[in-house]
């Protein structure tokens, strides 16, 4: 028996331990990883389903762009036949439709003035003249353009250069240009010198009166009875007949004559002889951008659907979408679904659906052109597109204008009940009565006078503001300070200016902030004596200005200047509203926001695929996951190696029995033949 047993066993177990061991660990870990890699193929392929979904939401998001700009719309084709008179230059969307005729008689002109008087034969050398140049812009009010009579122009700031001894022609020319003011300054040579030539822009109403103070710039003077400077070309206006109307414009760069077409006057048309062209609307982009959309749907849909459900292959087997099953991937397809088949939010009348446009839904869930529909809604009602797919803002208060602020995206579609409760008003300080009759012109030229100030406009101090023009009535005075402040360097730096009004009932002047609101105010921060004649003095005390104050759907807006702002997180927040004179007046009224459809579904994708939005929420959960299989994975290492190390040790136990039975077995074959029962007979 003890033979039968040791045999079984064999020399030393004969068993390979090592072998049996890795299998015997493998059969038990091959379970448990196959059910980890299971998991983890699903998650990776959840993974580049979401990768392809954003793909997807991102290609279609593309087709909405052009429609969600108004201007595809309005867009505009213009016949304009070859002609050396103008050039077309623009159409731009919304531009007026029309047959036009077009008569060039004059072209616009700047006028240039040459300074004879300062001659140099070395540009560079010092003219050794010291003191201010002071140039106002206006008009020269003889018909011809010639000097007489300047009227100063109020839309332009005056320029006040100081001028030091060591300055050259070239110094001079620099900064004139440098001082962005809208003339230009350049250094010509004529028969062996060099001359200082100045270009207004052009225009009758922006040529130049030149006064100076100081010594030895006598030469630059270019005003009433001290006309130094040559005029070598005096300024005038575009003369131009548009259907037989007289107009005239200061540019030969016109714009603003047919609304949305610009084009440039190149030189004097033949007398009589007009150019005839035609503004139409133009459809076909807007068809085609629609059509595109609808198309681009279909594909976003197709793959989708595969995405979240099952497909077959050439062989017809199903095949599982990378996202079937998920329910985040499903609702955010089935939102954008619901949005292209439903009414718009906060449509305001007209078309309110694409279905109104002749756009279908299918059951199986694609889009189709009802191509009567579709061509009535373009023949008919044309003008409803826009506000079907474009953002559309609109309110009912005359005084009000609706615009998307920054936060745009954040609000909520529709319409909201506002009252302004206080008008946005401008700072403002008003002088004392002028004791100055103009019954004789006021002149402020006299080295001997002194009419100068310092003023302060929303928080900034000018420089020395010096008056040195003679006015022969308040208004040419009006002009006149307005200009010179406006064209302060510090004031121009800050992007402050104020208006200057003259009240003939009160015969004062006002300064007025052309900024609203609580930072808006106006002082008189330093005096001369004399100005004490033009009603100005730093005792003067101002009014500073309001901020706007309302509500929106009964909640406190917050006002700064004339731009009121919803609540923050309210719905309306996101929108703001400027606000005008008069706003109070019409009580209690409403505005309306919508993005249109193309704005709903692209607002909706931005929110899917942004950095806190549903994909990308659901990508972190799944890779938190994956993170998480890597740690089972870890932990099952650690446990297999564990559960090896117990099986060879009771495989090693079990060797060391089977060895000592080995040797027992040895022993017992020794006794065995000692044994008396077995000795040889």
């Amino acid at each position: 028996m003890a033979d039968n047993i040791i045999s079984s066993l064999g020399a030393g177990s004969g068993i390979d331990i090592k072998t049996l061991v890795t299998q015997l660990t493998a059969v038990e870990r091959a379970p448990k990883e196959q059910r980890l890699d299971a998991r983890k193929e699903s998650l990776e392929a959840q993974i580049s389903g979401y990768g392809q979904l954003r793909s997807a939401f991102d290609t279609f998001k593309g087709s909405l762009t052009p429609l969600s700009n108004g201007d595809l719309f309005n867009a505009r084709s213009a016949t304009v036949p070859n002609s050396d008179v103008i050039t077309a230059n623009r159409v731009e969307p919304g531009a007026q439709t029309g047959s036009y005729s077009i008569e060039v008689q004059e072209v616009a002109r700047a006028q240039t003035l040459a300074i004879g008087g300062a001659a140099q034969t070395d540009p560079k050398a010092a003219l050794g003249a010291s003191g201010s140049m002071t140039v106002r812009f206006g008009a020269w009010t003889d018909a011809d353009g010639n000097p007489q009579a300047f009227a100063a122009n109020d839309d332009r700031t005056a320029l006040t250069l100081n001028i030091s001894n060591t300055d050259s022609l070239e110094d001079i020319a620099s900064k004139i240009n440098a001082a962005d003011s809208g003339m230009q300054a350049a250094v010509i040579k004529v028969n062996d010198q060099y001359q200082l030539t100045l270009t207004a822009d052009s225009g009758r109403n922006n040529a130049m009166e030149i006064s100076t103070s100081g010594t030895n710039l006598e030469a630059f003077s270019f005003k009433d009875g001290a006309l130094n400077a040559n005029q070598t070309q005096a300024a005038q206006d575009a003369q131009l007949k548009i259907n037989g109307l007289a107009v005239t414009r200061e540019s030969n760069e016109i714009d603003d004559l047919i609304e949305g077409f610009s084009f440039t006057v190149n030189k004097k048309g033949t007398a009589g002889e007009s150019l005839n062209f035609s503004i139409t609307a133009d459809k076909t982009a807007a068809d085609q951008a629609i059509r595109d959309f609808v198309e681009a749907y279909n594909s976003f849909q197709k793959t989708t659907q595969e995405l979240v459900g099952y497909t077959r292959d050439e062989d017809d087997n199903l095949v599982r979408g990378g996202l079937a099953g998920d329910s985040t991937a499903r609702t955010m397809i089935n939102r954008m679904r619901e949005q292209i088949g439903g009414i718009l939010p906060g449509a305001q009348g007209g078309f309110t659906a694409l279905t109104n446009l002749g756009i279908r839904t299918e059951r199986d869930g694609s889009l189709t052109i009802n191509e009567t529909d579709f061509k009535n809604a373009f023949d008919n009602n044309f003008d409803l597109l826009e506000g079907l797919f474009a953002s559309k803002m609109s309110s009912t208060n005359s005084a009000v204008e609706v615009k998307a602020g920054t936060f745009a995206s954040r609000a909520v579609a529709g319409t909201y009940d506002v009252e302004i409760t206080q008008d946005p008003t401008r700072g403002q300080i008003a002088g004392n009565a002028l004791t100055h009759d103009f019954s004789a012109p006021l002149d402020t030229s006299d080295p001997a006078a002194d009419y100068s100030f310092n003023i302060n406009v929303d928080g900034t101090n000018s420089g020395l503001i010096k008056l040195t023009g003679t006015y022969a009535n308040a208004d040419e005075l009006r002009a006149d300070l307005q200009a010179r402040i406006n064209g302060d360097s510090n004031l121009r730096a800050a992007g402050v200016a104020v208006d200057v009004e003259y009240d003939t009932g009160t015969n004062q002047f006002n300064f007025v902030s052309r900024e609203y609101g609580s930072i808006s105010k106006v002082s008189f921060t330093s005096a001369s004596t004399q100005m004490a004649e033009l009603g100005i003095e730093t005792a003067l005390t101002g009014t500073q200005g309001l901020d706007v104050k309302g509500t929106i759907n009964g909640v406190e807006g917050f006002g700064a200047g004339n731009v009121l702002l919803p609540d923050v997180d309210s719905p309306a927040y996101g929108l703001n509203l400027t606000v005008g004179a008069g706003a109070t007046a019409q009580g209690k009224f409403q505005i309306s926001f919508s993005r249109g459809v193309a704005g709903e579904l692209a607002n909706m994708i931005d929110n899917f695929v942004g950095s806190t939005g549903s994909i990308k929420t659901r990508e972190s959960s799944i890779q938190k996951q994956l993170d998480g299989i890597k740690e089972e994975r870890s932990a099952l290492d650690r446990r297999m190696e564990g559960f090896q190390a117990r099986l060879m040790s009771q495989f090693m136990a079990m060797e060391n029995i089977v060895s000592s039975l080995k040797d027992t077995g040895s022993q017992l074959d020794g006794i065995n033949d000692r044994l008396p029962f077995t000795a040889s007979n």
